[in-house]
């Protein structure tokens, strides 16, 4: 039976990144979202609390071991403070993680080190997302076809973070019908970041539409070596960040308009004493928590190798899909008028709340 008590560890990671999503990311969230941009000193800042460094061992560059429970912890913490922000430092986990779940022992000790042991926040990413309303991450559009030494990546991604500047990419792509991921370098030939794409949400961080027009790829940089790889573990960890991203928003969320709730008056009485208001509050904590223990329960499985790991993260993701949006909605009902406007933040918490059901592949635990 697993705990549901954190241990030390984790609790002190847990505290110093809520610190900087409160101190740092959520004070900064407004005007980042308004000027479209992340300054590079906060994201360097959230960077230096080394949530991805403790997550790879030491024989790879890093100081601690991967655990998928640690992650989910981190991710609740750091979208508590902003979406945007979080998915930006977490950004080179897109490029390391995947490595440390299913790549070869040569693509860790050549990969991993060049991005945990630069003391710069460096944006190695991933690119998974496809522009097609049927996007299934098991049943991809763009495709790798064998070509003697080498794989030839046709077809085009979307959401992709921080393209345009990234020295590396995993790019995922369908291979005999199987979702295979591949590691592409700035400056493949037939590789072109198209300009940065608008969004409802997330306005802060840069996503790039990606095009890969025949692009050449040595078969040693297929993930996991000329073998390949189980999608499963990758998909799975993508889903989980999710659902704790959305956990720590849809907190947030919650958290501001009950306070708000509590010490606004309407014709002589607080808003949160009206019982339509109060039992809106109740449903919204109801569900947070029970998003939370689902994404917890998940990433358990994933840390112990459990069968059902992957159901429990699907189920987790969309469970989170449904809770962000629900919540972050009731949350600019109950606000009022004020909900609507940009001084108060909820109306930009249910924006990005929207997308938590299409940015799989944004993040990994």
């Amino acid at each position: 039976m697993y705990s549901f008590e954190p241990n030390e560890e984790q609790k002190m990671l847990v505290e110093a990144i809520n610190r900087y999503a409160t101190s740092d990311l959520r004070a900064s969230a407004h005007d980042a979202d308004e000027d479209n941009n992340l300054p590079l000193k906060l994201i360097q800042k959230g960077w230096e609390l080394g949530y991805l460094q403790a997550s790879v061992p030491a024989e790879y560059g890093g100081f601690g071991e991967h655990s998928a429970v640690t992650g989910v912890l981190a991710a609740e913490e750091m979208a508590y403070g902003d979406l945007a922000g979080a998915l930006a430092v977490m950004t080179p986990g897109l490029f390391a993680l995947p490595v440390l779940l299913a790549g070869s022992e040569e693509q860790k000790q050549k990969y991993l080190p060049q991005v945990v042991e630069n003391p710069d926040w460096t944006p190695y990413t991933g690119a998974l997302l496809e522009p097609r309303f049927d996007f299934d991450p098991n049943d991809l559009a763009t495709t790798a076809v064998e070509d003697g030494d080498a794989y030839v990546i046709q077809g085009e991604k979307v959401y992709v973070p921080y393209a345009e500047s990234a020295p590396a990419f995993i790019v995922y792509a369908a291979l005999e019908g199987k979702t295979q991921g591949f590691i592409v370098e700035k400056g493949t030939s037939g590789l072109e970041v198209a300009e940065r794409q608008k969004l409802l949400g997330i306005n802060a961080l840069p996503v790039h539409r990606v095009c890969f027009n025949a692009v050449r790829v040595p078969r040693e940089n297929r993930l996991g070596g000329p073998q390949g790889h189980d999608f499963a573990p990758v998909l799975d960890s993508a889903r989980v960040a999710m659902a704790g991203l959305g956990v720590g928003l849809a907190r947030a969320a919650f958290e501001y308009s009950l306070d708000y709730a509590k010490e606004r008056e309407v014709f002589g009485v607080k808003v949160a004493q009206k019982q339509a208001i109060a039992f809106m509050l109740a449903e919204m904590a109801t569900e947070i928590e029970a998003i939370r223990l689902l994404a917890w329960e998940a990433a358990w499985m994933l840390d112990n190798g459990k069968e059902e790991a992957s159901t429990a993260a699907y189920l987790a993701f969309t469970g989170a899909a449904n809770m962000a949006m629900m919540v972050t909605d009731r949350a600019v009902q109950i606000l009022g008028g004020h909900g609507y406007i940009r001084e108060h933040p909820v109306e930009l918490w249910m924006r990005n709340g929207r997308g938590i059901a299409t940015f799989t592949g944004l993040a990994l635990i």
